[in-house]
């Protein structure tokens, strides 16, 4: 077998250097991640903004509607 302690084997820092880059994509993944909620977040917010003020709009419109009576045979 080889002299070297088995920290300092050939196989063992290649296989940590493995191990640090996967965490390293794993933790880059995770941030994007993040980002793109962040974002989605704020979209949802705009969004029910828009909304709400649609809505209200349209509230706004039937209120001044004036009503009317159902034609014959119609209720």
């Amino acid at each position: 077998m080889d002299d070297l302690p088995a920290a300092q084997h050939p196989s063992d820092a290649s296989a940590a250097d493995r191990i640090e880059r996967a965490i390293a994509r794993i933790e880059r993944a995770v941030a994007v991640r993040a980002a793109d909620s962040e974002a989605l977040v704020k979209r949802h917010a705009a969004l029910k903004a828009r909304m709400a003020e649609a809505v209200s709009a349209l509230d706004d419109v039937i209120a001044r509607t004036p009503a009317t009576t159902p034609a014959p045979g119609r209720r």
